[in-house]
């Protein structure tokens, strides 16, 4: 009661400043004995006092009386207001009550001890593991199902890289491996370990590879493994593969009958998906068979469980074969009321207030589900376009009511989009069939419509005035598909086409370039822009843009050819020879291809390819002159003269009315030593040509060679034929004519003055195979200031050849030396110089 004040006494404000709580006093706690009792129990423990501490604190706890300790005892209340807990009594009577906090493990046994709640420390360190034996039959089976799973997986990326033939031998590698690990399960009686799961899908990744590599014999035979071992649940469904492979072989009875068995292996609610399937392929069976009634009754149930785009189709078709227009037409409706199940077109558009909705489209855009769904609308247009297409004739009297029929019911249905895409195909249709009046009439109500439908329109309207060689009326729709869609190539390329046919290059140079700015990927444009460079000289330009397109169209023949061509107008001769190689592996049986490069390696001095690619072009069109007078050419400087009849034989009988193969008949018989056929051939030339002047020579000279009495007659009818002949070119020379007409006669002359100056040196010396190698400065002078006319009605009969070049030398060359004989040679020109002309032979 010494600190308890009245209030009535005097205050003192400073009164009991320096007291404080006992429960804080902390030197004293080593002899409160009521602390010290609560210190022993389970809640109090600690770890033991150092030796250091204990020498401090051995005083009798007991003895020491503190402040603290009085009021401990009395069970007051803490400063904090709550009642103390946790010590005992005064006298120690009784033990304080366990609470519900357990000993955290630690031990009043002193610190260094090891945590060892279970008591393992006295057991000792654990034994090692046990190493694996890599020999034991176990461990080798489980190494064995390890590289075939391996296997198998090497297969299948082996065939998704496209490697077939790797993809097989990885299968069959696999196989052998399996084949391996049972037989060691075998050996170590572990039958019923067989990993059945793992021999399916080795059979059955084998079976594929073969299929896949069209081993279909062993791709059968690994599938009825399959399907006739019982373990194998639900395996009776392969036989659907089998239908497959029967069906590649085209046994058709086997496929059918393979996929009615799958058919029946497969549940009936369970699996009406791939039911579906197994009678669309039956359906597709019986169409191949032509039992197109059965095949109807395939699509008819699949059309009533689950209808779709391609069996609709395949539908139509068989009431196509069938003739049945009223089921065409009903079937036609039931397409297009088919449901792709697809999400309106609107969530696609971009919202311009949503930012986040704007983020998430950019997304869906292009990904994969969407390009999904393009692909099945962009089938469903397909199926309903070719079917409009195949029924627009059959389903009514006339082509055009057909077709009409089809656009309103497609105007009626869920696609009316492709109502203007028949109508420009209707079009099409009937410029197939070449009523081009009707496809402009179809084309000219597209000019009032949407502006993608009439620049359509325009641009076939424009193709088709050009193809009518109507230029102003092309170009004028070309300008329209223009003004509706600048940027459509197809207009700006037809624009191209009418000004290169109107010789303005340039412009249409710079409407091909524009084209390209806007589609660089449309050949057409960049084709013509090729052609416009090589006709305006640019050869290199010309070539860069072919280069380009071949890197587009990597087997068209036309660009194969003009990029050839152009290297050999660039005298490139070694990269023209290999592009027209290119091609000539691409067109084999072209025989213009096979000239140009039989005559590439002609210009090179190669006549052995040379001939071998002319005489291929031969074969593939023997009435070419040219290639005929090459190769009779090569004979005869080969030395084989008989060979060569044979080509110009050809030649005279394409050209009836030319002397020239008449003659190189008769001179390839006369060098070969066969005179009694030249003898002959040259008398048939002489009917049918009696003026020719290079004939009777001929037939002078034989006949004299020959020592026959016909010598003097043949000599007078050639000097009869030579005096008409300046009689001709007399009257020409003093009469008059117009300059054309003159300038022909001219040229007429010069022919006539060369076939002179060749049947001299044919006599002499002989000369080389091709005319237009040939020359003579004689020739040359003969041929000055003199003409030859037409002949009059009066005068002698000349056949009339149209430019009919009769000139002849030898190809051979000179002629070989006779053997010298006893006999002397008669000098004909001698016999004729002495000869006095008689009264028939002077000019009247």
């Amino acid at each position: 009661m010494e600190n308890v004040h009245l209030a009535g006494e005097d205050d003192d404000i400073y009164s009991g400043f320096n007291d404080y709580n006992p429960f804080f006093d902390t030197e004293g706690l080593e002899n409160d004995e009521g602390f010290q009792q609560a210190v022993k129990t389970s809640h109090g423990r600690r770890p033991p006092m150092t030796a250091a501490r204990q020498k401090n604190f051995s005083l009798n706890r007991a003895q020491i009386g503190t402040a603290a300790g009085n009021r401990l005892k009395t069970g007051l209340v803490s400063s904090m207001g709550r009642p103390t807990t946790g010590l005992a009594v005064q006298d120690g009577s009784s033990a304080r009550p366990m609470t519900a906090v357990r000993a955290a493990g630690f031990s009043s046994t002193g610190r260094g001890q090891s945590f060892d709640p279970l008591n393992q420390a006295s057991k000792g360190p654990a034994p090692p593991l046990e190493m694996k034996n890599p020999d034991s039959p176990e461990e080798k089976i489980k190494q064995l199902e390890r590289q075939v799973n391996d296997l198998i997986e090497e297969s299948c990326f082996a065939h998704s890289r496209g490697e077939v033939p790797v993809a097989l031998e990885k299968a069959k590698e696999a196989g052998r491996k399996e084949r391996i690990l049972v037989r060691q399960r075998e050996q170590n009686s572990a039958t019923e370990q067989i990993n059945l799961d793992l021999t399916y899908s080795v059979l059955f990744n084998l079976a594929n590879q073969y299929e896949i590599n069209e081993m279909f014999t062993e791709a059968l035979n690994t599938y009825q493994v399959i399907v006739k071992n019982k373990m194998f649940t639900n395996a009776g469904r392969l036989k659907v593969n089998m239908g497959n492979i029967y069906y590649k072989q085209r046994n058709y009875p086997k496929a059918i009958k393979f996929y009615r068995m799958a058919l029946d292996q497969v549940p009936v609610n369970t699996h009406k998906e791939m039911r579906i399937k197994i009678m669309k392929n039956i359906g597709i069976v019986f169409v191949k068979m032509g039992q197109y009634n059965d095949a109807i009754t395939s699509f008819e149930h699949i059309m009533t469980e689950q209808p779709d785009h391609t069996t609709a189709f395949n539908l139509i078709l068989c009431y196509f074969a069938l003739g049945d227009r009223e089921k065409m037409k009903r079937t036609f409706q039931r397409l297009l009321q088919v449901d792709l199940n697809l999400d309106d077109e609107d969530k696609y558009l971009p919202h311009p207030e949503d930012k986040h909705a704007n983020m998430v489209l950019e997304v869906i855009r292009n990904d994969s589900l969407r390009e999904l769904e393009k692909e099945k609308k962009s089938a469903m247009e397909r199926c309903v376009m070719a079917a409009a297409k195949l029924i627009a004739p059959a389903i009514e009297q006339s082509f055009t009511v057909g077709f009409d029929w089809c656009v309103d019911c497609v105007k009626q249905s869920p696609y009316t989009e492709l109502a203007n895409d028949l109508e420009i195909n209707k079009a099409i249709m009937a410029l197939k069939k070449k009523d081009f009046s009707q496809a402009i009439d179809v084309l000219k109500s597209f000019e009032k419509k949407d502006s993608k439908c009439a620049a359509v329109a325009a641009v076939n309207l424009s193709f088709i005035h050009f193809l009518q060689a109507e230029y102003p009326a092309a170009e004028k729709y070309a300008e329209m598909a223009m003004s509706s869609d600048r940027y459509n190539p197809s207009a700006l390329v037809n624009k191209g086409n009418c000004l290169f046919t109107m010789g303005e290059l340039e412009k249409a140079k710079e409407f091909y370039l524009e084209a390209l700015r806007t589609e660089a990927s449309c050949t057409e444009a960049l084709y013509n822009l090729g052609l416009v460079n090589k006709k305006l000289g640019q050869l290199e330009p010309a070539l860069d843009c072919f280069l380009k397109l071949h890197a587009i169209l990597r087997s068209n023949p036309e660009v194969l050819y003009q990029i050839a061509t152009l290297y050999d107008m660039l005298e490139d001769t070694p990269q023209a020879t290999e592009w027209f190689m290119q091609l000539i592996g691409i067109v084999p049986t072209d025989p213009s291809i096979l000239s140009r490069l039989g005559e590439l390696y002609d210009n090179e001095g190669d006549k052995t390819q040379a001939y071998q690619y002319y005489f291929e072009s031969f074969r593939y069109y023997p009435s070419n002159i040219e290639i005929i007078e090459w190769l009779g050419a090569y004979y005869i400087d080969s030395q084989f003269v008989e060979k060569a009849i044979h080509y110009f034989e050809r030649a005279a009988v394409i050209q009836p009315n030319k002397i020239k193969w008449q003659l190189m008949i008769a001179s390839c018989h006369r060098r070969s030593g066969n005179y009694q056929q030249a003898l002959e051939t040259y008398k048939h030339i002489n009917k049918r040509f009696p003026d020719n002047t290079e004939c009777l020579k001929f037939l002078v000279r034989l006949c004299s060679d020959l020592g026959l009495p016909d010598a003097q007659e043949y000599a007078t009818k050639l000097k009869k034929a030579e005096k008409a002949k300046e009689l001709r070119e007399q009257r020409i020379s003093s009469g008059s004519g117009s300059r054309t007409g003159s300038g022909r006669r001219a040229r007429a002359v010069r022919d006539g003055e060369d076939e002179e100056r060749l049947d001299s040196a044919d006599s002499g010396r002989g000369g080389s195979g091709k005319r237009s190698r040939q020359g003579s400065s004689r020739g040359s002078a003969l041929g000055s200031g003199r003409r030859r006319a037409l002949p009059d009605a009066s005068g002698p009969y000349e056949v009339e050849d149209q430019n009919v070049d009769a000139s002849y030398v030898d190809p051979l060359g000179p002629a070989a030396e006779r053997p010298k004989t006893a006999a002397k040679r008669r000098d004909v020109e001698d016999e004729f110089g002495d000869e006095e002309l008689g009264d028939d032979l002077l000019p009247e």
